[in-house]
């Protein structure tokens, strides 16, 4: 099947470089935000299947990938929200479909409530997003994790290397972590990691009812828990939940397919 591959491009908002890639081209618009140190070209292999059914775009991060990076950009969760209130308004979209990854999905959240009925999106889809906050207990992952990768992969390393952080990854995804991990910024993963445990997103969510909003939960993750899915669900009444019983927090990469159902089952149509 030919990629749906379109293109790359830098779009100037909130007062930065932003870097997207294109996929698709056509159908009802979707921005995916990857998660915490995951540059956009790494989830291409998610965005070639949703480029068959939605105009996608994969944004780059603040201080990720190409996106602009640097000790002068503010890397918290209202900077980061508003990155993607101005690119939805720089890109002309209209009724977005956001599907936000760990970190993504955090920053959606806080996206849509900073632009309330003003914010360009129609649906959230959370996926796998971290529950920690103020007074909850810690994200599971433990900082010495990304700060060793990064550190490894700014001096250059091999796939092969890279599977001492990622065991169960395959020899491509290996590779392409390896190369791109090093354009992940140190001091943008350190203050995203702090927010996972300071920036209290339940308080949030009760500003979302406007929207359609959906949980994709990893049965293997360790991120978000039943107790955590009836609070969420309780601050989001019409909260619709898919798990995908076999995957890690990286539910694309350890099954794929269920990934796709998962997303097919929110988004209301087979993928």
């Amino acid at each position: 099947m030919p990629s749906t591959f379109l293109y790359g491009r830098n779009v100037h908002a909130n007062g930065i470089r932003q870097h997207v890639l294109r996929y698709g081209g056509r159908g009802p618009a979707l921005l995916l935000i990857p998660g915490i140190t995951s540059p956009a070209v790494t989830w291409g292999f998610v965005a070639e299947r949703l480029g068959r059914h939605f105009d996608t775009w994969v944004l780059d991060v603040r201080g990720r990938g190409l996106s602009e990076s640097g000790a002068h950009l503010d890397y918290g969760l209202d900077a980061c929200a508003d990155d993607v209130l101005a690119l939805i308004s720089a890109l002309q979209l209209r009724d977005v479909t956001v599907v936000g990854h760990s970190m993504g999905g955090r920053h959606g959240i806080r996206a849509v409530k900073r632009g309330g009925a003003d914010s360009g999106i129609a649906r959230l889809i959370m996926v796998d997003p971290p529950v920690s906050g103020p007074g909850r207990r810690e994200y599971p992952s433990a900082w010495p994790w990304y700060q060793d990768s990064i550190v490894e992969c700014e001096k250059g390393i091999d796939g092969e290397r890279m599977r001492h952080y990622c065991a169960t990854w395959s020899d491509e995804q290996l590779r392409l972590r390896a190369e791109w991990l090093h354009t992940c910024d140190l001091r943008a993963v350190k203050t995203s990691f702090d927010g996972f445990h300071q920036d209290d997103i339940h308080a949030d969510l009760p500003a979302l009812t406007h929207i359609k909003t959906g949980l994709m939960v990893a049965g293997r993750g360790g991120v978000i828990q039943p107790e955590d899915e009836q609070e969420l669900r309780g601050l989001l009444p019409a909260l619709r939940i898919a798990r995908t019983p076999d995957a890690g927090h990286m539910i694309p990469w350890d099954d794929l397919e269920d990934f796709f159902r998962a997303l097919g089952e929110l988004l209301d149509q087979p993928l």
